[in-house]
Formats: C-alpha cells, sequence, structure tokens
C-alpha cells in the first residue's frame, strides 16, 4: 500500500511552495500525493495551464471556500477539509506558509490524529497585530515535522520548546520554485512580457503593494505613493496593482499620481506606471532585471534575495530576517523620506553587499522529500 500525503494549497502564491514538492515526489513509487485547494483566494486566472507551466497536476479536490472574515474562511476550510480527510484517509498532511488554510487544514488533521508537516516552520516576525504571525504559531503549536528555510527559524522553534529531532533545516522552497520558472522564462518569455520589457529603459523599478495596513489607510498609502512618484523622476516605476489596493487608490483620489503601461503603449519614460496584475512568469520576467523592487510582500523578499536584486520592504517588521541580515532586502517601514532615499541608492548603483542564504539553492524539496522517506521508512 503507498504512503499517502495530503498537500494542501491555498491560494497561487501557496501552490509556488507545493509545486518543487509535488514535482520532488513525482517519481517517489511508494508514495501517493492528493492536492487540496482550499479555494481560500478565487482567482479565475488559476486555469489547468497555471499549473500545467508550474509542472504539477490541477488539484485533486477544490474545496471552494471563497472569502469571507478569518473565523467564517477557517471555519468553513475546516468543514470542508475534514470530509476530503475521512475519505482520503492520509498518513501525513502537509501544509505551507502562513495563510488561514494552513492553520484550519492543520486543525482537522491534529484531531483527526493525523502526522502533521509545516513547510517554512519557525518563521517569526514578532508582529501579532498580522493575522500571518498567528497562523504560524498557531500551526506550529501542532505540528509534528518542521521544515525549516534558514537556522533563525530552527532556533526560534528550539527555543519555543519543539524537540530537536523533529527540525529539518531544508531550504526555502519558494527559492526551488523561483529557479524553475526563470529558466523556463528565459527560453520562452510571453509575449506580452517580452513586448512590456522592450518598452523599458535599462534602469527601472517595479513594486507591489497589497496589505491592509499600507493600502486601506489613507493617510499611509498616499504617503506612500507620493514618496515613490518622487522617485519615479529619476527612472519609471512599474506597479502591477491589486485590486484591492486599487479600489482604495479610486476611493482616495490618488488615481491621478498614475500613467497607463501596457504593451501596445509608447516607450515608457520617468514616472509611475499601473497595470493589471500581471501572471506571476510575466512579472518575475519584469523585476529579475530591476534596479530596485518596492513591494510589502513576504514571498518577493525572499525571492529577491535569491536572485540579488534590492528589495525596499514598505514595513516595520519581516518573517524573513535573514533577508535582511545577509539578504538584499531593507526595511523601510512607511517613512517617505526612507523610502526616497534608499530608492535613489539603488538607482545610483549603491546598495548593501548581499549573499545567497544557505541551502537557498533550489534542492529545499527534494530534501523534505528525503526526511518524509527516511522517518517513516518509505
Amino acid at each position: 500500500m503507498k504512503y499517502k500525503i495530503l498537500l494542501v494549497a491555498g491560494a497561487r502564491p501557496n501552490f509556488m511552495k507545493i509545486a518543487p514538492i509535488l514535482r520532488a515526489l513525482e517519481n517517489i513509487s511508494r508514495i501517493k500525493s492528493v492536492l487540496v485547494h482550499t479555494g481560500q483566494h478565487y482567482d479565475q486566472n488559476m486555469s489547468a495551464s497555471f499549473f500545467s507551466s508550474l509542472g504539477i497536476k490541477s488539484p485533486n479536490y477544490n474545496l471552494e471556500v471563497g472569502s469571507g472574515t478569518h473565523a467564517i474562511q477557517t471555519a468553513n476550510i475546516m468543514m470542508r477539509f475534514e470530509e476530503v480527510c475521512l475519505k482520503e484517509k492520509p498518513d501525513l498532511v502537509l501544509v505551507v506558509g502562513d495563510v488561514n488554510s494552513t492553520i484550519a487544514s492543520g486543525l482537522v488533521a491534529k484531531k483527526l490524529c493525523i502526522d502533521l508537516a509545516h513547510v517554512e516552520a519557525g518563521l517569526r516576525s514578532r508582529d501579532r497585530s498580522m493575522p500571518e504571525e498567528i497562523n504560524r504559531i498557531a500551526t506550529d503549536s501542532i505540528s509534528d515535522l518542521f521544515f525549516t528555510t534558514e537556522k533563525e527559524g530552527s532556533e526560534n522553534l528550539l527555543m519555543e520548546g519543539v524537540d530537536a529531532s523533529r527540525i529539518h533545516f531544508v531550504g526555502n522552497v519558494m527559492v526551488d520554485n523561483l529557479y524553475y520558472e526563470v529558466d523556463k522564462i528565459n527560453g520562452a518569455p510571453s509575449t506580452l512580457a517580452a513586448s512590456m520589457k522592450q518598452k523599458l529603459p535599462k534602469k527601472y523599478m517595479c513594486m507591489t503593494m497589497h496589505r491592509p495596513s499600507n493600502v486601506d489607510d489613507k493617510d499611509t498609502i498616499t504617503r506612500l505613493l507620493r514618496a515613490i512618484k518622487k522617485i519615479s523622476e529619476i527612472a519609471p516605476v512599474i506597479f502591477p496593482c491589486h485590486p484591492r489596493t486599487k479600489k482604495n487608490m479610486e476611493r482616495f483620489g490618488l488615481m491621478a499620481l498614475f500613467s497607463e503601461f501596457a504593451a501596445e503603449k509608447a516607450v515608457c519614460k520617468n514616472g509611475l506606471y499601473i497595470t493589471e496584475p500581471l501572471d506571476y512568469d510575466d512579472f518575475l520576467y519584469l523585476w529579475k532585471d530591476a534596479n530596485l523592487l518596492l513591494t510589502d510582500s513576504g514571498g518577493l523578499q525572499v525571492e529577491t534575495t535569491a536572485l540579488s536584486i534590492p528589495c525596499l520592504t514598505m514595513r516595520d517588521t519581516t518573517e524573513c530576517p535573514i533577508t535582511i541580515g545577509i539578504g538584499s532586502n531593507i526595511l523601510a517601514g512607511t517613512d517617505a523620506n526612507k523610502i526616497i532615499d534608499y530608492g535613489t541608492q539603488a538607482l545610483n548603483g549603491n546598495w548593501k553587499k548581499s549573499a545567497i542564504p544557505e541551502f537557498w539553492d533550489g534542492k529545499a524539496s527534494e530534501r523534505i522529500v528525503e526526511v518524509i522517506k527516511k522517518i517513516y521508512h518509505i
């Protein structure tokens, strides 16, 4: 009988973490992998072609939970995921990251006495006002296997009382997938990405911004955008805009700060340019050669460090301190002067020296699979 693993993802970024693990499991004949999409975030672009581009199968289950308050969403995931567990009877549930799907499916697994593995375990921002921090802490409190991305994550778990034998420092699965995608797009970029890239000068920046603390408050989002607009006088900034962010910018009367940028338009000059949301590969093709990425995303802090791209994070805390310590990331908070100063430095080629963290080599998923095989005698 095959050893059965349920792998859980709740949103597009989760699949970027799950994909390399699935690819590593593909040729292990004694393991059956079952992919569960909770549907925590509805994404109309997440079609069969999306999974094909990741080199993985489409989900075996889509729970279609949808949006809602944290409590409602978590409860709905638990109810629907329990049905899957009772039907599939897995030997192990594997969760990634820190979204509601992570803790919800983890709770179900443990109440059914199923072993739980947490990938990206031990990360801490020390900011409990972030829902993700609560999800990280809660998931780690009930997990059986801990796969950490950096030694500091392992140290956090040890300080919290986790037995060292259950902690496995393997590296970062996001980096595994990043290298996979870079190889793919360098060989054959999409027509859209290639056309947009041709319109850009040699020196340019990219940005993302979506966190409620940054985009829901009028004063904060106005301060951030005016600071970035100031930097854009030196070189263009390309901003694929999250729907929530765009809605608030329209509500607060901030759209006049932007120009439109599309593949069919004229050559991009200095200024702040807004686009519709881009597919992962299209945006990667743009930012991987940028002089600076401005963001409030946790994932992009990791990916920029892995590619040694200067990253300016518009947050006061990070769950990925290694990207600050040895990586290419700098925290600016929402301080307009810091953002302008750091942005100007990046454009002048004056950025701190950085290094690639240990085990961020594209082989973290292989290490995870080897640990599972060893522990469960597969």
